[in-house]
C-alpha cells in the first residue's frame, strides 16, 4: 500500500509496541511526526496472524472471531459471516454524542491502536497495519464523539468511531476540514479495507482513546509544573522571599523526593538574585528596631512569609510525584497490549482475559486531576496575595497605577482565575470510583478510565487559565516595582516574555493580552523543558 504522507522530511516514529512515549504521542497528533513500522514488528504480526488461520482452520470456537460479542458470546457465527460480524461490530458501537474529540486527540487515538496492534499479539492483516499508519501521515483524524466510553472493554464506543473511518464510513477531519472518510481517503490515494475476521473487535477492544486523552493531560500538565517554579521563583523576587524556606538542608530533613526537587528548582531559578531575603537580614532589621525596656514590641518586619510562598516546596512535593507516576502508568499502557482475545504464536496460545480494561489509567488520571487543582489552588492564592493591598505589601490596588476607582486594573481578571479554580475544584472529584454495571452485567466492574482522562484533559486546560493569569500579575507587579537584579533563571524568563509585554494600563481589552501570554506559553517551545533557565550547577 503506497505511502501518502505529504511530509516527508518530518522526524519519523518507528512503532514497535514498546517505545512510544507521551512526547511521541503528541507530535504525531499534531502532525510534527510521522510514523513508520517496523519490519520486525510486522513479523510478529505475520506470525499472529498465520496462527490464527491454522487454528480456525481445526474448528475451534474464538470469542469474537466465529462468536458473537459480551453477553451475546454463546451465540456461535457461521464461517460465511465472520467478516460480516466485524463490520456490524463497528457499526453498533459508533453510538457516541457529543462534541467530537479534537482532531489531533483523534489522530493520537489512531497512533496508539496501531501500536498496540503492532506488538503483533492482536492477529490483524498486515494491510490493516499499513492503512492506519498512511492514514495517520495523511493527517486523516476520525470524527470520535467525546462520550460513550465506560472504559472496561477499553474505548469500544470510540474505538468503534475511529474504525469507521478505516472502513470508508462516518466522518473525518483532513486539514481543518470535516469530510466523509470515503472522499479523505480517496484524496490521499488510499482505499477504505474490508475487515477480515478478528479486526473489528482488534481495532476497538483496548485503552487508546482514553491514552490519548491522558497523554496530552500529561503534555499539559508537565508544562504547567515547570511555569508553577518559574511563577514560584517570580514571586520571592517580587515580595523579597526569605530564602530559608527553600534551604536545602530543610527539606532533606523530611526528604520527599518532589518535595527535594522542588525545592532545589526553584532555589537555582532565583540563585544570583539581589531580591530575595537571607534570614541573616531579618535579625538585623529586627535588632535594630528592638526596644529592650518592652517584653512585647511590634514591627513591620515579616518573620516568616505566607504559605503560598514559604510552602511551595511542600505544596508542590506530591503534585511532583504524581506527574511522574502518571507518566509511568501511561506509557506502560501506550506500549501494552490492551486486546482481547490475545494471540500468543510463540506459546500456542489464544488467551481471553482483560488487558482493554482501563482502571490503572483511571486512577492515574483522577490522582493527575488532584495534583492540577493543587497548582490551580496555589497559584489562584498568590494572585489574590498580588492584587489585595492589604496583602500586596505596597503595591498598587489591583496592580494598577492610576487614580484608584477610575482605572481597575486586574479587578476583572481575577474572577477568571476564582471561577477557574473552583470548576477546577469540582472537576477533581474522582471517576475511577464510579463503576456502574453494564452490558447485560457482563461487564459489572467498569473503570470509568476515558471519562477520567477527559475531566482531567479539561482540568489542565482550567490550569492554564489561572497560571497564565498569574504569570501577566507577576510581570505587572516586577515593572511596577521597577524590579532589577533578578535571578539567573527569573532573569531569562523574564526576557523571553518582555518583548510581548506592556504594562496594563486599561487602554486595552484584558482578553487580548491574556491570550497573548497564554499562547506563548503553552503553543511555543517555551516551557519543552527548564534547561535554559537553570544555571549550569548549583553554587
Amino acid at each position: 500500500m503506497k505511502n501518502t504522507n505529504e511530509a516527508s522530511e518530518k522526524p519519523e516514529v518507528v512503532l514497535t509496541g514498546e517505545h512510544l512515549t507521551i512526547e511521541d504521542i503528541v507530535a504525531i497528533g499534531v502532525g510534527d511526526k510521522r510514523v513508520a513500522l517496523s519490519p520486525q514488528s510486522l513479523d510478529r504480526c505475520r506470525a499472529s496472524r498465520n496462527f490464527l488461520e491454522q487454528e480456525l482452520k481445526t474448528g475451534k470456537i474464538i470469542y469474537g472471531v466465529n462468536t458473537s460479542f459480551g453477553p451475546m458470546c454463546n451465540k456461535i457465527i457461521r464461517d460465511a459471516d465472520i467478516e460480516t460480524l466485524q463490520a456490524n461490530l463497528i457499526r453498533s458501537h459508533a453510538a457516541g454524542l457529543g462534541d467530537p474529540l479534537p482532531p489531533y486527540i483523534a489522530l493520537a487515538t489512531l497512533t496508539l491502536r496501531l501500536n498496540a496492534l503492532v506488538k503483533g499479539y492482536s492477529g490483524v492483516r498486515i494491510e490493516l497495519l499499513e492503512l492506519m499508519r498512511d492514514m495517520i501521515n495523511a493527517g486523516i483524524a476520525p470524527y470520535i464523539p467525546e462520550s460513550g466510553s465506560v472504559g472496561a472493554s477499553g474505548d469500544l464506543v470510540h474505538l468503534a468511531h475511529a474504525a469507521l473511518a478505516i472502513i470508508g464510513e462516518g466522518q473525518v477531519y483532513r486539514r481543518g476540514q470535516l469530510v466523509s472518510a470515503r472522499a479523505a481517503l480517496a484524496q490521499a490515494g488510499l482505499h477504505p479495507i474490508a475487515l477480515s475476521y478478528k479486526e473489528g473487535l482488534a481495532l476497538m477492544n483496548g485503552t487508546s482513546a482514553m491514552t490519548a486523552l491522558a497523554a496530552f493531560a500529561l503534555f499539559g500538565a508537565e508544562k504547567l509544573l515547570r511555569l508553577a517554579y518559574l511563577n514560584a521563583a517570580f514571586v520571592m523576587e517580587i515580595f523579597g522571599g526569605i530564602d530559608d524556606a527553600f534551604d536545602p538542608h530543610l527539606h532533606a530533613l523530611k526528604p520527599h523526593p518532589g518535595q527535594v526537587e522542588a525545592a532545589a528548582i526553584i532555589r537555582r531559578l532565583y540563585q544570583g538574585s539581589a531580591n530575595i531575603t537571607p534570614r541573616s537580614r531579618i535579625h538585623e532589621r529586627i535588632n535594630s528596631a528592638r526596644d529592650n525596656e518592652q517584653m512585647v514590641y511590634q514591627t513591620n518586619i515579616n518573620v516568616q512569609d505566607v504559605y503560598s510562598i514559604r510552602c511551595t516546596a511542600q505544596i508542590l512535593a506530591p503534585v511532583v510525584e504524581t506527574i511522574a507516576a502518571a507518566i509511568k502508568t501511561v506509557e506502560i499502557e501506550a506500549n501494552g497490549v490492551n486486546d482481547n482475545p490475545v494471540i500468543v504464536p510463540d506459546e500456542g496460545l489464544i488467551l481471553h482475559g482483560g488487558n482493554f480494561h482501563g482502571q490503572s489509567l483511571s486512577f492515574a488520571m483522577d490522582m493527575l486531576g488532584i495534583a492540577i487543582c493543587t497548582l490551580s489552588n496555589l497559584s489562584e492564592r498568590r494572585i489574590n496575595k498580588l492584587l489585595d493591598k492589604h496583602l500586596n505589601e505596597g503595591l498598587p490596588e489591583h496592580l494598577i497605577a492610576g487614580p484608584a476607582g477610575l482605572v481597575m486594573g486586574f479587578m476583572g481578571a481575577q474572577y477568571l482565575a476564582t471561577s477557574s479554580t473552583a470548576e477546577t475544584r469540582h472537576l477533581a472529584n474522582p471517576m475511577s470510583i464510579h463503576s456502574i454495571s453494564c452490558n447485560a452485567s457482563n461487564q459489572d466492574v467498569v473503570s470509568m478510565g476515558t471519562i477520567a482522562a477527559r475531566k482531567t484533559f479539561r482540568l489542565v486546560r482550567n490550569a492554564k487559565h489561572v497560571l497564565t493569569l498569574e504569570t501577566l500579575a507577576d510581570l505587572q507587579a516586577l515593572a511596577l516595582k521597577k524590579t532589577t537584579g533578578l535571578g539567573f533563571g527569573t532573569g531569562r524568563f523574564h526576557a523571553e516574555l518582555a518583548p510581548g509585554f506592556s504594562v496594563y494600563d486599561n487602554q486595552r481589552v484584558f482578553h487580548d493580552d491574556l491570550t497573548a501570554l497564554r499562547r506563548q506559553l503553552f503553543s511555543s517551545p517555551l516551557l519543552d523543558s527548564l534547561d535554559a533557565f537553570l544555571p549550569p550547577e548549583e553554587t
